[in-house]
């Protein structure tokens, strides 16, 4: 089995740390004089060097030779995420009383020391104030906010820095050409840049570029690091400028196609945006920039983040071309919009059932009050949404989309998508626009969700046993 390229490469002595001069330097005088310090700290982003150091510091101290692959008794090494309880702590406590086997000192390498629980640094505190002689402690974490102060005041503490990238290109340029690989530069900075001043994320992502082929350019890398290219960022910041919602559906679902997943587009877009505004470009208002950017970042964190990023950016362009609630005559004629499935007339001596629609809500009528109007006009619409957006910001950047139509007490609201149509008619969504239009009039109003069909002027009734089965469980989707 083949070695990983990061441990492979990793630094066997100080002189070989990369970009960390400001500790390399002071740690080797130290030795050089002999002022070692019974505690460390090193703290600082991952993949900078931290536990390189610690082990290199632990056999330099001991003037033993540094080998990765051997371990010393006198050497220890505990993962504080695995052993972070008291029990643990407190038998180390008790175990560095116990002299070095045959080294000089007995050091103990703490990885991710934050992970200790507080009864656990307690017990750990109590030894670093009184610590053997023949005991050095070097503790490690990415995470120094979380170290309590009085464990932070009893080390020596060395913050680590993110390798610049000229830096982080250099050295897997001289990884490669150890490994014989033919990469382009292009390709290196693109994996350098996405190492975000981590060697071994960097190094990692040069390991696996590296199977992918004799050459590795820079197609390869993005293909690898899943990065849409630069004309397809351009198209998608030219469709928030001068798009409309379709548009814009339509491009977002090319590029999912395409494999380009939501937050790394999310990512690219921002990053773009950024530049913009460092170079007094940018494509949008700044206010707008700002908020668009702040929004990008929640993509990521999103355990929908498709469907986040397309509201994100739906509302950006309904925001610069915003979409007219009311629909004119002429506008109207030209939609053929699904009708809801009227009620069989009954004769008169029997009493007419209720009808029952799939996605159709219905108000009970309510003893009319001065500041509720009687009947539900096609132009309160607009005060619908609004009343939606102060507390249901996601739902009324769907509902803004819709082409509403009033006829016979019954309001008709038409999606172009199917997927639109399918969330709004959920029905926790369905209540709040019930409720919402209820506050407005006091006459009964059904309200029917549809997808606008333009092909065909009949709708296609669904079956009488679904939509019975529907109006229990919420609705769903019909599949054939």
């Amino acid at each position: 089995m083949g070695q990983a390229l990061y441990r492979k490469y990793r630094s066997k002595n100080l002189d070989e740390v990369v970009g960390q001069e400001h500790i390399t330097t002071t740690l080797k005088n130290a030795l050089a004089s002999g002022k070692i310090s019974h505690a460390y700290l090193l703290t600082g982003p991952k993949g900078v060097g931290k536990t390189s150091v610690a082990r290199i510091l632990a056999y330099a101290v001991n003037k033993l030779p540094y080998d990765e692959e051997a371990t010393h008794l006198d050497i220890i090494e505990i993962d504080a995420a695995s052993n972070r309880r008291i029990d643990e702590i407190r038998e180390l406590r008790d175990k560095v009383h116990i002299a070095p086997s045959s080294a000089t000192y007995k050091v103990y390498i703490i990885d991710e020391v934050h992970m200790l629980t507080k009864e656990a640094f307690n017990a750990l505190l109590k030894t670093l104030e009184e610590p053997p002689a023949h005991v050095i402690f070097i503790l490690a974490t990415t995470e120094a906010h979380k170290l309590p102060e009085t464990i932070i005041s009893r080390t020596q503490h060395f913050s680590f820095k993110p390798i610049e990238s000229a830096q982080v290109i250099a050295h897997l340029s001289t990884i490669a050409k150890a490994e014989k690989l033919d990469v382009d530069d292009a390709a290196l900075e693109l994996i350098a840049k996405h190492g975000e001043g981590s060697f071994r994320d960097s190094i990692s992502l040069l390991d696996q570029a590296s199977t992918m082929g004799s050459h590795i350019g820079l197609q390869e890398v993005q293909t690898l690091l899943g990065i849409a290219p630069g004309e397809v960022i351009d198209q998608l910041i030219t469709t928030l400028q001068d798009g409309t919602p379709k548009s814009l559906l339509d491009l977002l679902t090319t590029i999912h196609g395409q494999g380009y997943q939501a937050p790394r587009v999310a990512s690219q877009l921002a990053e773009r945006l950024r530049q913009g505004l460092i170079e007094g470009r940018t494509p949008l208002p700044g206010d707008r920039v700002t908020e668009l950017l702040a929004r990008l970042i929640d993509v990521a964190a999103s355990s929908q983040p498709e469907r986040l990023l397309e509201i994100i950016l739906l509302e950006e362009v309904l925001e610069a071309h915003p979409v007219r609630a009311e629909l004119s005559q002429a506008k109207a004629a030209d939609l053929t919009i699904d009708k809801p499935v009227e009620t069989e007339r009954l004769p008169a001596t029997q009493e007419p059932k209720k009808p029952v629609e799939k996605t159709e809500t219905s108000l009970e009528a309510k003893p009319k009050e001065s500041n509720v109007k009687e009947m539900f006009e096609l132009e309160d619409w607009p005060n619908v949404l609004a009343l939606i957006k102060k507390k249901h910001n996601t739902l009324y950047g769907i509902l803004r989309m819709a082409q509403p139509e009033l006829a016979d007490q019954t309001l008709t609201l038409g999606f172009e998508f199917g997927f639109h149509q399918r969330q709004v008619s959920e029905a926790k969504n369905r209540q709040i626009v019930a409720d919402t239009i209820q506050e407005l009039t006091s006459l009964p109003l059904k309200i029917s969700f549809i997808v606008i069909n333009k092909k065909s002027t009949k709708p296609t009734p669904p079956p009488q046993n679904l939509e019975t089965i529907s109006n229990i469980f919420g609705g769903g989707e019909v599949l054939d």
